[in-house]
């Protein structure tokens, strides 16, 4: 019998309260919050690895479709009740750091697990404990070599999945400048079969990735590894599938389902560029070159960015499109795009009084930015939003490159 399929908007990559570096709004509640203000089907549970965060979600989840999760009714906060659409899903995901030697060199390699339920989780944990503290950080630090990890992986749970995570990132990626591989086998060995997507980070996009024909055989994901819910949906994936664990577990690990992505504009990402933030100085590949990888300033080196990186390994010439490759679409957060309009600041209360006026009015945030006609964005909020969210569907953006962790900006107008 032929299973029926859903249109689903899914980040799987994100973080609890119990990392290091997040916001303590990274709770059950203000998760199932912001994805239903997102417009987000399906969302990750982050660090599993976590005793407290997993004793949590099991108090405060309850089992929906085969494998995923919803939150009790109980804990659906007010505000959340009064949206539109139904309660997101949650799957059980976590993020390993991989920090060991491998053929003479250090690597650091970070890892997303996804997993089909809480089981699963506390018997993954339970193995992993045995290798390091997994108790002080929601994203725990272990001396795992990527191999072990997805061999202990399969051997546990071998309905898990193991993506590699923001694969270019300079300093903590499998591609990564500093401290990766310059082929998944490398890093993989034996193995390398078992893993079939990867995750393509802010600061690359598809384009980019399409550049290396040793991606081809991959699945491309994209998620948002946000560290609040209010930056869930920063990317993330647009699916067509049953909605189930089995139903992603097609979508990830053999493209049944996956229809595309939603990116960020690259330049936005921390590390789009090379550069020196203590310097200031952020310079395209080809203006590094010049420099033979030093700070034109105080003479260090400088953090190699994606687009280096990426041109480094790649084996086709920019701008090639891959055959039959799946569309993405480049978004900016919704409250940056009313930010860009009115002239404040994100946070300030015009822009947050508007962007709730807008959910209100339209529905979740990516039926706002992807397909609420402009006419009635127009007759609600005025020309100047309707013009910035066209300019953005037309892709009439501004960037600024951002580099050596500082992030990129995109202009909708000239300034």
């Amino acid at each position: 019998m032929e299973q029926n399929t859903v249109k689903v908007i899914a980040d799987l990559h994100i973080h609890s309260r119990y990392s290091m570096a997040t916001s303590k709004l990274g709770t059950p509640e203000y998760l199932d919050l912001w994805a239903r203000k997102k417009g987000i089907t399906l969302i990750g549970t982050g660090d599993f690895t976590h005793p407290a965060w997993r004793e949590e979600l099991k108090e405060k989840l309850i089992p929906a479709e085969e494998g995923l999760y919803r939150l009790k009714d109980e804990y659906v906060l007010e505000e959340a009740r009064n949206l539109p659409g139904q309660a997101p899903r949650f799957v059980v995901t976590g993020e390993i750091s991989s920090i060991y030697k491998k053929n003479g060199k250090c690597r650091k390699v970070h890892n997303v697990l996804l997993l089909p339920g809480l089981e699963a989780a506390d018997q993954m944990a339970e193995s992993l404990e045995k290798i390091g503290n997994i108790h002080s950080d929601g994203r725990p630090i272990l001396g795992l070599d990527c191999h072990d990890l997805l061999e202990m992986l399969l051997e546990n749970c071998p309905r898990g999945m193991l993506v590699p995570a923001h694969i270019w990132t300079p300093h903590f990626a499998l591609f990564g400048a500093f401290s990766g591989f310059d082929t998944m086998e490398e890093c993989f060995e034996d193995l390398t079969p078992y893993v079939h997507a990867v995750e393509t980070g802010l600061s690359s996009d598809p384009l980019m990735n399409w550049r290396l024909s040793a991606l081809d055989g991959l699945q491309l994901i994209s998620n948002s590894d946000a560290h609040s819910p209010s930056k869930l949906g920063r990317e993330a994936n647009l699916l067509d599938i049953d909605l189930s664990y089995e139903g992603l577990h097609g979508a990830i690990q053999y493209g049944k389902g996956l229809e595309g992505t939603l990116e960020f504009f690259p330049e936005e990402g921390k590390y789009h560029y090379d550069g020196h933030r203590k310097c200031h100085i952020c310079l395209s590949p080809e203006e590094a070159e010049k420099y033979h990888g030093k700070c034109p300033v105080c003479g260090k080196k400088l953090t190699i960015g994606v687009d280096h990186r990426i041109m480094e390994l790649a084996d086709r010439d920019a701008g090639f499109v891959k055959e039959n490759a799946r569309p993405f679409e480049s978004i900016v957060p919704l409250p940056e795009v009313i930010s860009a309009c009115v002239g404040k600041s994100p946070a300030t209360k015009t822009v947050t009084g508007e962007y709730e006026k807008m959910l209100q009015k339209f529905g979740p945030e990516f039926a706002i930015l992807r397909k609420v006609p402009i006419a009635d964005i127009e007759r609600e909020n005025g020309t100047r939003i309707a013009s910035g969210i066209q300019r953005l569907r037309d892709g009439k953006v501004i960037c600024t490159p951002g580099f050596d962790g500082e992030y990129g900006k995109i202009r909708l107008f000239e300034e």
